[in-house]
């Protein structure tokens, strides 16, 4: 090898482009991206039909159908759900990972365009969103109090609003929480009936005089004059004075039948801070920018509008992402700087000072240059990148340590600086090509994985991958250069390099010998090891990705369907008394009406329900044993509640999933899908450690049916589009134009009954305004709404849901803490398979379970990728099939030490800890390299067989044992305090190593000696 030559003859250059590789790694460090967790959706997209009215089987069939069977065309399909309920329908569809977002979102545009005109007319819009992780809000403020108007929280709201929008990296800034404001148009129906004035007579003229259509210009002489014509409404008056009708030589206005005034919109969202009334505000970052200057930039602007908050008015911080991504970042460059510590120790104890200095300043170097080209691939600084840094910490010293160490072998040996660098470098430099190749070949198919978890994991083998490449660069040049400068010729070994030695030449060779005189024993012994760790595989387990062990959490509440907001909002009232009572409770966000805004990447909330609300909760203390026990506390004290299902539910890393458990139920009639859920249901609840169970079948819905005697309209020449409509506005309200006041708000005229004040003191429809309702006969008669309809209840479902085009119900359930998810689906997958099924039913394992299916399988074949991709190099160093193999025998040899280091811990085979067997695949060879290579070169230089592999395995004994307890040390503080996400990983790597370092320096030179012919030297 020719390039730690040309490094060290041409050092100038050398130095330059070290440093300038350098500073582009330190400038990428100041500006990358900064993030708690990677930025990954998969492609795809929502689209939600509102269709006022309309019950969930009447949008299934009306709306839902079209639209899948029109999406169904499209490729790379890989899941459609959707849902239909009353007066709505939302539709997820989700693509194979790899597909073109943006592409695949314009053929869902197209596609539901083309089948928007055969949608009914009542149909009040179609939405279409592409699926967009953008939209998790960065900061969460409230607006707080108990007296203030909600016109007056709404101004300083959305005064907020444009002063943030203006912050530079401010994706987008949305208010929560308050009703809009809307002009009322309260119609008096008996009038109407009695001047024989249909509704559409009214909306007609609201609609034609609130127009504002140009007149055009005309051209008179040299001048040209825009023509106005009579515009849109400018006052409220002008809405009362709207012409209705002329009849007998009199104007019949809008104010003759109608009381017109500003109102606010039902209720359907109520939101409180700490049990205080509160309107929200989040902000939202733009992809690729830093939060940390986005948040400073935001909580300037917030500082300077606190003086401009109108009195009785307080702002208050929900959440805010810096907090907790500084303490993430901070956490993982914590890990770094002691895994650097640690390294710096083994190699200060081992070396001399100077081989020690220059293997330490290879690491920040290969970091920084790492991290240059990690930006330049477009990822960020989070929690993954950063656990790529403190994996590749311990490996990226490796090269730089085999090299000083053999360079000092040269310089011992009597040979001039300069020389023995070249010599010495140039020696190990295949040696250490090949094994870093290996290395990264590992990490490659990772990179290549499709699925949403390789999306979320993948800036972690990035990272990794570059770190390497740049620290072999390093070794290969300046490590080479520095060490034909400032390596002694004949310096003083430390005590411990004297101990390695001593133990080499009074342990080491006698138990390598007894080994090589017992070839078959020594096997044997291996091979049995190796079973009985696989034995020890299912008492391990197996899970996907752990809670993601904040101080904060969710509690949802969903009263039965058909609930009012007044009962959920009763319940929240509940759950808000027992958390301001608790001590250890901080803050609480509650949410009567939809969801909390989005404040995690993988928790989207759910919209507009009655039925539902969900609060957002901080703790003081970010002591996970006293978290778990605060959950365990509300869970319990929450078990029992009637009326309603309040969960506690803690955030959960790794890509989305559904819920931990979630079945699927297939088939097409609704009533018996209904009876197997409830059977299955049974099931799930039956299993130890399952806790929030939900079946959305459960319970049937009760509606109010307006049943119209259709001959008896008929006769009186009532149409039925009329009778409908006219029930809608009167109930429930129905949007026929805009005003636009002189501030430039707009406002939705809304044509609807006058309501009574309830005894909550709220105006809102009630069963007695039915009779309020009437209609003008074709003979002028008024007619009661009641003459011609009957008002009955009428049990109807509550939701018809859709998994790929097929009905389904979808029953949920989480996971207790000291449970494992996968045992517990396991468990309830048995259950099923007995069940007896009616022809054409059955049931899918979706959630957690399908997902680690999915990822479990991308890694499976990232391994196999990896192992033929390794073996591939280690055929072209060696030109041998036989000796990949040897060298190969330390992959099961890992496996044996990840095993036990795993049931040590108490850790299950999670995602992550796959990732790091899958890393041990690279990793572990590279001793076995160092070994047969070394001893492949002293054969070709005329030793025999049972010679060259004594004096390889002591003269490599050194560098191996260092180089394992470099990686262990760089590894051990992450895997001590990164939590449960990265422990496990670190655990299979560390004990993977130890075991597989410790039974390769005896079994590899075992098989170099079985299955290497005595007369064969692997060219190298």
């Amino acid at each position: 090898m020719n390039l730690p030559k040309l490094a060290i003859n041409n050092f100038q250059f050398t130095l330059v482009m070290v440093l300038l590789l350098t500073l582009m790694g330190l400038t990428s460090f100041f500006t990358m991206p900064r993030s708690e967790d990677p930025q990954v959706t998969s492609p795809g997209s929502n689209v939600v039909v509102i269709f006022p009215g309309a019950n969930p089987e009447d949008i299934e069939e009306l709306v839902l159908d079209p639209i899948e069977a029109a999406l169904n065309e499209l490729e790379d399909i890989k899941r459609i759900n959707a849902v239909a309920e009353d007066g709505l329908m939302v539709l997820s569809i989700e693509f194979e990972a790899g597909s073109d977002a943006d592409d695949k979102y314009s053929d869902v545009l197209q596609k539901v365009s083309g089948v928007r005109d055969d949608l009914p007319d009542a149909v009040l819009s179609v939405d279409i969103n592409q699926f967009n992780v953008s939209d998790v809000s960065i900061i969460q403020l409230a607006l707080v109090s108990n007296d203030a108007e909600y016109r007056l929280m709404e101004k300083t709201a959305e005064r907020m609003k444009k002063e943030l929008e203006r912050v530079k990296g401010v994706n987008k800034v949305k208010t929560w929480a308050f009703p809009e404001q809307e002009i009322r148009v309260s119609l008096n129906w008996q009038k109407m009936a009695q001047m024989q004035i249909p509704l559409g007579l009214v909306v007609q003229a609201i609609q034609s005089t609130g127009s504002n259509i140009p007149g055009g210009a005309i051209d008179v002489g040299s001048r040209k004059f825009t023509i106005q014509t009579s515009g849109s409404y400018e006052a409220i008056s002008d809405i009362q004075n709207t012409v209705i009708m002329a009849r007998d030589g009199k104007v019949v206005y809008l104010r003759d039948i109608a009381t017109v005034a500003r109102d606010y919109e039902d209720l359907n969202y109520i939101a409180r801070y700490n049990s205080k009334r509160a309107v929200y505000v989040t902000v939202s970052q733009q992809d690729g920018t830093n939060i940390y200057d986005v948040m400073d930039a935001l909580k300037l602007k917030i500082d300077q509008f606190q003086d401009r908050i109108p009195a009785g008015i307080q702002m208050e911080t929900v959440f805010d992402q810096s907090i907790s991504v500084s303490s993430r970042v901070n956490g993982f460059f914590k890990n770094l700087l002691q895994g650097v510590f640690l390294v710096g120790l083994v190699v200060l104890l081992a070396m001399s000072l100077r081989a020690a200095l220059i293997v330490m300043l290879v690491i920040p170097m290969s970091i920084m240059i790492g991290l240059g080209f990690v930006d330049l691939s477009g990822f960020g600084l989070q929690q993954m990148s950063i656990a790529g840094l403190v994996i590749a910490l311990g490996l990226l010293v490796d090269n730089a340590i085999v090299v000083t160490e053999n360079v000092s072998r040269f310089l011992g040996m009597g040979l001039k600086r300069k020389e023995a660098a070249v010599r010495g470098t140039s020696q190990i430099g295949w040696a250490v090509v090949s094994s870093t190749a290996t290395t990264v070949l590992a990490f490659l198919p990772i990179i290549m994985m499709q699925d949403v978890s390789g999306d979320f994991i993948r800036s972690m083998p990035v990272t990794v991958v570059f770190t390497l490449l740049a620290s072999l660069l390093l070794s290969l040049t300046l490590t080479a250069f520095l060490s034909s400068r400032f390596l002694r010729q004949n310096g003083k070994q430390k005590n411990g390099q004297n101990g390695f030695q001593r133990f080499v030449d009074t342990v080491y060779r006698g138990r390598l010998q007894e080994a090589l005189d017992r070839p078959r024993r020594t096997l044997l012994v291996a091979f049995s090891i190796f079973l009985g760790s696989l034995m020890l595989f299912p008492i391990v387990g197996v899970s996907f990705f752990p809670k993601a062990e904040k101080n904060q959490f969710i509690i949802n509440i969903d009263t039965p369907k058909g609930s009012s907001l007044a009962k959920t909002n009763a319940v929240t009232e509940y759950v808000e008394n027992i958390l301001e009572n608790h001590p250890e409770v901080k803050s609480f966000a509650a949410n009567i009406g939809r969801g909390n805004p989005r404040i995690y990447y993988n928790i989207i909330p759910k919209n507009q329900q009655n039925t539902h609300a969900q609060l957002f909760v901080e703790l003081k203390s970010k002591d996970l044993d006293i978290f778990n026990v605060v959950v365990r506390e509300l869970r319990e004290d929450f078990r029992m509640f009637p009326g309603a299902k309040i969960e506690v539910k803690v955030f959960q890393q790794g890509p989305p999933v559904e819920a931990p458990i979630a079945i699927k139920l297939l088939g097409e009639d609704l009533d018996e899908l209904k009876r197997i859920s409830r059977d299955v249901e049974a099931m799930i609840s039956e299993t130890e450690g399952t806790i929030n169970i939900d079946n959305p079948a459960a319970l049937s819905k009760t509606d109010l049916h307006v049943d119209i005697n259709r001959p008896k309209a008929g006769m009186m020449g009532l149409p039925l589009l009329e009778i409908d409509r006219t029930v809608r506005a009167s109930i429930s309200g129905l949007p026929v134009s805009n005003y636009r006041d002189n501030d430039g708000s707009d406002y939705n005229i809304v044509v609807r009954l006058p309501f009574d004040e309830n005894h909550l003191g709220e105006r809102k429809p009630a069963m007695s305004d039915f009779s309020n309702i009437y209609f003008a006969a074709h003979n002028g008669a008024q007619v009661p709404l009641q003459q011609v309809a009957d008002i009955r209840f009428k049990s109807s479902p509550m939701t018809v849901s859709h998994f790929n085009q097929e009905r389904n119900v979808t029953i949920t359930a989480d996971v207790d803490t000291d449970y494992s998810v996968n045992n517990a689906t396991n468990i309830i997958t048995e259950k099923l398979e007995a069940y007896d099924w009616p022809a054409g039913y059955r049931y899918y394992v979706a959630g957690e379970k399908e997902s680690q299916d999915e990822s479990f399988s991308g890694m499976a074949k990232a391994v196999l990728i990896a192992l033929i991709a390794i073996f591939g190099v280690l055929v072209l160093q060696f030109r041998s099939f036989r000796q990949p193999l040897i060298v190969f025998a330390a992959i099961p040899l890992a496996l044996i030490g990840s095993v036990l280091a795993l049931l040590i811990t108490g850790y299950s085979f999670s995602f992550t800890a796959f990732v790091g067997i899958t890393s041990l695949v690279g990793i572990v060879v590279n001793n076995s390299i160092i070994l047969v290579d070394y001893t492949n070169q002293l054969r070709e230089s005329g030793k025999d067989m049972l010679e060259a592999l004594q004096e390889a395995c002591a003269t490599r004994f050194k560098p191996i044992i260092l180089t394992t307890a470099t990686t262990v040390g760089g590894l051990l503080p992450l895997t001590l305090g990164g939590g449960s996400m990265w422990a496990p990983m670190g655990w299979s790597i560390i004990g993977g190593l130890i075991v597989s370092t410790l039974l390769t320096l005896i079994v590899v030179p075992v098989l170099y000696k079985i299955f290497t012919r005595k007369d064969a030297v692997a060219a190298t």
